[in-house]
């Protein structure tokens, strides 16, 4: 038995590694688009396919084409997703309080 890795067992370490492994180009400008506006993402990544009749097709059209572009997008959608809370125990704490302020007083009686 070998300690070596095989290429298929250094893919997989890679790609755990990658935050955007699994994530589409499509999905990080919907994002992307949704959290900010057209204009707001123009204004942070410069490109003019946000500023020039901007669309999810013509903006994928163009980030396809030049990597360049595709890696300052990347870049702020990595960015945005680091500034984000972890949705999941905040969205539970305001479960909760929401809960307890709902909750019908059972003591009256």
């Amino acid at each position: 038995m070998s300690n070596k890795k095989t290429v298929a067992d250094k893919d997989a370490d890679k790609q755990l590694k990658d935050p955007l492994h699994g994530v589409t180009l499509a999905k990080i400008l919907t994002v992307l688009r949704e959290h900010y506006s057209w204009k707001e993402l123009n204004r942070k990544v410069e490109l003019n396919c946000f500023f020039s009749h901007p669309s999810i097709k013509s903006s994928l059209t163009f980030l396809r084409k030049h990597e360049w572009a595709r890696k300052k997008v990347e870049a702020l959608y990595l960015e945005l997703i680091a500034s984000l809370p972890a949705a999941g125990a905040d969205h539970d704490a305001d479960l909760n309080a929401d809960e307890s302020e709902k909750a019908p007083d059972t003591n009256n009686t």
